[in-house]
This record gives structure tokens, C-alpha cells and sequence, in this order.
């Protein structure tokens, strides 16, 4: 099954890739190519840096009429100044300040920047489903909340594709066609193990059965996804993520007892008597948490890269005790729910999104998502910092009129040089101990 996920994974992102370059192809043949530069060229850090920044009254109201000079750009202590400038408003783009060619440092000769492609005046929107990380018994559930998704959220002119992470193998390249998203919705099946199934999974040096497995497909899937939206300039890709989040090592307690439904509390009559190390700091629990934050961090630092904000949604919608049937303590359910909860919170935090999480008001949710993709800026600058060895690099984004708040990035990270590897490398099932 392994295998079998993993070529699906390739075969949707490849489909992803090949539909984005083709419409960045279209918008960019009208212009006529520029003739060859036949000079020696070398690598420069000089690069233009874009943000999207949301601007606010008092009144939570979208302020529309702010210039370049209103704003204030600070990396890492020190100023930058605008270098392009772009509204958008209601979907539609207002290009109002092209950038200047770069400023390369003498003898450096770089090659002439490329022209942003045109994708039209809508907005550019993914939709992830993570059709790994959700139980069977939630299909009818997405199908329901996709399908609300595309009629709340999907207008003219926006271009938007949606893949899926396993079986559902669902591969819509980006296309202005939003019904070819909505004929996709039947396909949808989630595959994730219930908590009864976790319990009598094999026990293997990674954990459980093949739960680690599937996270990296997950996220290699996304990694890949986000990495397709480098062509796209000026505009606010927002990425729709729908799963339920992500443990390594799930209910801890019970998988290492015989007595499931009380957390192990009462398997052994002198537990209480030994001073036994806090389950939650051993090291098979660490060490699991610092792998699924290194795929976690290396995500999100590829989205704020390509200007890409995660909007997590957890279908599992208001979360309360565990069905009696999965035979499963209600404290570690509790620790579950928040944890996984909490990774959701973290990708979208981290890329300027948000997260809907423990909440049925889904209309509510899209809506806002709806209103945060279609009023904002796009500011771009040199990076002048003095310190090119540093990868990721904090902003700090202000305007100077009075009574207006900003909502922006807090910082953004150079891509590595050469081939981007995935966040981890993936791996095959892994065998179960002997």
C-alpha cells in the first residue's frame, strides 16, 4: 500500500507542476523574449523578496488607499525600501509600482529578471486533502465541507487545482474551471486508522504500524505541492489543508498495557509504588515529536519562501470524549486531540494562515478565508542584509498612518542551494521487532 500511495503522490504532483507552468507558459507569451545575453554571468544574493501584508481600521475594515511610502519593512534591524507595489482588491490586481531592475554589486553581472507571469485577475487557491489523516467514517463529512468549500470560497477567474495524499488519488491541475474541482469531490475516501486499529497495530522502532509512513507521504505532498507555486508572483497563494493532524506516538499508555480503557493505570498493582519516569518525557516520545517538527518546520519555511499561506482545517470539527466502542482512555484521547490539534495551529500560524480547528461554523471559516484573499498587498524589496549566510530572516512589517494594523509574515527563508530535498526522507514501511 506503501508503494502504491507513494506513486499516486508523484503522478498528482507531477500533474500539479506540468498545469502550473503550462498557465504561467500562456501568460507570458505575449511578450516578446529577450534576446540572448551572451556575458559571463555569477551567482548573486540579490533577489527580490515579496509579502503579503492585510491592512485594518479600528473597525476590522480593509484599508485600500495606503501608498508604498505608508509602510515600514525591517529585516533582521534593518530598513528596506519598496521596491514594487501591488493591490489587491475584490480579486482583482492593481499593479502599482513595477520593481526596479537589481542592484548587483560591482562586477557581478546578472542575468535580466524575468517577467512575472499574468494568471489573471483572480486569486491563485489549492485545496490539500489529506485523505491519510482522516478515518473512513468522515467521507461523507469532506465530501460535504469540500463541496461547501468550492460554493463559499471558489469564484470566477480563480485558479485552483486540489490534489489528495493517498487512495483518493485525486489530481486536478490548476485550472479556471472550478466544476472540474467539484466532479472530484465523490472521489474523496479517507484511509486513517481509528485508535482501535492503532492499538493493535505491530510495534517497530518508528512507532506503530505505518504511522510515520503516512505523515511523510503527507508531507511530501504538500513540500512538493508548495514548491510548484515558485513561478507565481504577486499574489497570495493560499493553501486549503484539510486533515486531522499528526502524532508519531499515539496513545502511548494503552499501547504498552493491558488495560487500554484506564491508560494502563491499573495493569499492574504495584505501579504506584515505582517512581517511574513521566511517559510523556521518555526519550521514544521525544525523539518522535523533534522528527515531526522537522517536517513541520521545513514546510512552513518553504511556503512563507513562495509567498504560500497554510489555512488548516480539521474535519473532526468540535472534538469532545472518545466513541465507547474504540475502548480507549478519555485522558489520553484529550492528549491526542490537542496534540494533533496543535500541529494544524502550527502550520497555518507560521505561514500567515489560520486554523479551524474544534469549531462546526465551517461556512463562518471559509468566509473569513474568502474576505483574506482578496483584500491585501504585495510588497517586494531588495534584501540588503549584511549577513547572506542567514537562511531564515525575521520581518517586521509596519504602517505609519495612525489606527491601522497590519497582518504579515514574521519572517522568510532563503531556499537552499541546489535541488531542494524533501523535509525528510521518506522511507518504506518499517518492519515490526521481532
Amino acid at each position: 500500500m506503501g508503494n502504491a500511495i507513494l506513486a499516486s503522490m508523484r503522478t498528482g504532483m507531477a500533474a500539479l507542476a506540468a498545469g502550473l507552468m503550462v498557465v504561467v507558459v500562456t501568460g507570458q507569451a505575449q511578450e516578446p523574449s529577450a534576446p540572448p545575453v551572451r556575458q559571463p554571468t555569477f551567482r548573486s544574493n540579490v533577489m527580490l523578496v515579496t509579502t503579503d501584508v492585510i491592512a485594518r481600521d479600528d473597525a476590522g475594515r480593509f484599508v485600500a488607499d495606503l501608498t508604498k511610502d505608508d509602510f515600514l519593512i525591517d529585516e533582521d534591524g534593518h530598513p528596506q525600501q519598496v521596491a514594487s507595489f501591488v493591490l489587491v482588491r475584490g480579486g482583482r490586481v492593481f499593479n502599482l509600482l513595477e520593481p526596479a531592475p537589481n542592484l548587483a554589486p560591482e562586477g557581478v553581472i546578472l542575468p535580466p529578471t524575468r517577467r512575472p507571469a499574468d494568471l489573471g485577475s483572480g486569486r491563485v487557491l489549492l485545496i490539500f486533502v489529506d485523505d491519510l489523516h482522516f478515518e473512513p467514517e468522515y467521507t461523507p463529512h469532506v465530501r460535504r465541507l469540500v463541496q461547501q468549500l468550492a460554493d463559499t470560497l471558489l469564484h470566477e477567474g480563480d485558479l485552483v487545482g486540489m490534489v489528495s495524499s493517498g487512495p483518493s488519488s485525486i489530481e486536478v491541475s490548476p485550472t479556471f474551471d472550478r466544476t472540474l474541482v467539484t466532479s472530484a469531490v465523490s472521489m474523496i475516501r479517507g484511509s486513517a486508522p481509528t485508535a482501535d486499529e492503532i492499538l493493535k497495530m505491530l510495534e517497530s522502532s518508528q512507532g506503530p504500524g505505518d504511522i510515520r509512513y503516512r505523515a511523510q507521504v503527507a508531507f511530501q505532498t504538500m513540500y512538493n505541492m508548495v514548491a510548484s507555486l515558485d513561478e507565481v508572483r504577486n499574489r497570495r497563494k493560499a493553501i486549503i489543508y484539510i486533515s486531522t493532524g499528526y502524532d508519531f506516538d499515539p496513545f502511548l499508555e494503552a499501547r504498552h498495557s493491558t488495560d487500554r480503557i484506564m491508560g494502563g493505570r491499573f495493569s499492574d498493582p504495584t505501579r504506584f509504588l515505582i517512581d517511574e519516569e513521566n511517559p510523556y518525557f521518555r526519550l521514544g516520545t521525544v525523539t518522535a515529536d523533534i522528527d515531526l517538527y522537522g517536517y513541520m518546520r521545513e514546510l512552513t519555511l518553504s511556503a512563507n519562501r513562495t509567498n504560500a499561506s497554510l489555512f488548516t482545517v480539521d474535519p473532526r470539527g468540535l472534538s469532545g470524549v472518545v466513541d465507547a466502542g474504540q475502548y480507549l482512555d478519555q485522558d489520553e484521547w484529550r492528549t491526542y486531540l490537542q496534540k494533533t490539534q496543535s500541529t494544524l495551529r502550527y502550520l497555518a500560524e507560521e505561514t500567515g494562515g489560520f486554523a479551524v480547528v474544534n469549531d462546526n461554523d465551517f461556512q463562518s471559516a471559509f468566509k473569513r478565508i474568502d474576505a483574506e484573499t482578496s483584500d491585501y498587498y504585495v510588497l517586494g524589496f531588495y534584501s540588503t542584509n549584511p549577513d547572506p549566510s542567514r537562511r531564515t530572516r525575521a520581518l517586521d512589517i509596519k504602517v505609519k498612518r495612525p489606527n491601522v494594523t497590519v497582518v504579515a509574515r514574521k519572517a522568510y527563508s532563503l531556499k537552499p542551494e541546489g535541488k531542494v530535498p524533501p523535509p525528510l526522507p521518506l522511507t518504506p514501511t518499517p518492519k515490526p521487532k521481532p
